[in-house]
């Protein structure tokens, strides 16, 4: 969105609120202030679709950008986020087979969809059962990555897993590594009813880390003192990667699905050398894999094998976002999800 608008930009925006042809949208101005704006409602052309957004979740990536401490992908601020979408579609290029005005859908790699419509191309969605609630809709995007983090711990029965961190996503992992029955799955997190949910969802052991402490790796080792084979950091601060390789047996390996934000503390490289461990990314690098995960995703979640409305907490108005993002930021509250509501569910 650009900072200033020209003579003819204002006339046009004037004529489209006229006739009601303009959409809200979130804008991030500055880091801890958001604010709402007009634009365009755009149109797909012959290869995309366009989606009429109901809820979207409040990632952690857009809560680093919030605060301040991750630049917003491809764009500098202002900058539009959100990308946990679910959605209903709304119109239909002309070139677009299969998808239909109507149909229910998640939605990945969609940025700036704190709006009321998007656009994007059917690579992009995927289309959920018309009796599946469209809260529970958005925190599907994120299982692709999730389960490509679990596929690359090439788990077994005989591994011992730790995940640090029980988010958002470090709970979506807790339940999808839980299925790959690992002899031991221990998660950390400062609050107890993260600790409680994960282990109802699979995981051997918890450990309440205390908020004030920076190096974890002393109290996360009291449990296997000779590490763990598979570490999964899972918390936007860096340091859970430190505490990573500390809690990494020899020959084991730390795959990084967190760890987005700025290290207090040095990472110490050699460490990884002299245990002869793997560091892994997390993210699929083929577009297919990436299709294919959000299929699998998909499935497990309408089966029942994963569950994502548990932790959904609070649902604001788009007109809101200020508090909702405040509140999501807020360490010292109970809340782990919550969902900005665009449109009332049809």
């Amino acid at each position: 969105m650009p900072t200033t608008m020209t003579y003819a930009d204002l006339a046009l925006l004037s004529e489209r609120e006229a006739k009601g042809d303009y959409q809200k949208v979130a804008i991030l101005e500055e880091p801890y202030k958001l604010s709402l704006a007009k634009a365009a409602i755009p149109e797909p052309s012959d290869t995309e679709i366009r989606v009429k957004v109901i809820y979207v979740g409040i990632c952690g990536s857009d809560l680093e950008a919030f605060k301040g401490t991750r630049n917003p992908e491809f764009i500098t601020l202002p900058a539009r986020l959100g990308h946990e979408v679910a959605g209903i579609i709304d119109k239909v290029g002309s070139n677009v087979l299969g998808l239909k005005v109507g149909m229910k859908v998640a939605c990945r790699y969609v940025w700036g969809a704190y709006a009321q419509y998007i656009v994007c191309k059917p690579f992009n969605v995927q289309v959920m059962p018309d009796s599946f609630p469209l809260k529970s809709i958005s925190l599907i995007e994120i299982l692709p990555g999730v389960i490509h983090a679990a596929e690359l711990s090439a788990i077994d029965s005989g591994k011992r897993v730790l995940i640090i961190g029980q988010g958002v996503s470090g709970l979506m992992l807790t339940q999808v590594v839980s299925l790959y029955s690992p002899s031991a799955l221990v998660v950390t997190d400062h609050k107890k009813r993260n600790l409680e949910l994960a282990k109802s969802y699979g995981a051997t052991q918890t450990i309440q880390i205390p908020v004030d402490k920076i190096d974890n790796a002393p109290y996360v080792l009291q449990a296997h003192p000779e590490g763990y084979d598979v570490v999964i950091p899972c918390l936007l601060e860096g340091d859970c990667v430190v505490d990573a390789i500390s809690c990494c047996r020899i020959g084991g390996k730390v795959v990084m699905y967190g760890g987005i934000g700025k290290t207090s503390q040095p990472v110490d490289y050699f460490a990884m050398h002299r245990k002869r461990a793997e560091i892994l990314s997390t993210e699929p690098k083929r577009d297919i894999d990436m299709y294919r995960y959000f299929k699998e995703g998909i499935s497990l979640v309408t089966d029942g094998l994963i569950r994502t409305h548990d932790y959904i907490d609070r649902i604001y108005p788009l007109e809101a976002i200020q508090e909702a993002f405040e509140v999501r930021a807020e360490n010292s509250n109970d809340v782990i999800h919550v969902l900005i509501q665009v449109a009332e569910e049809i």
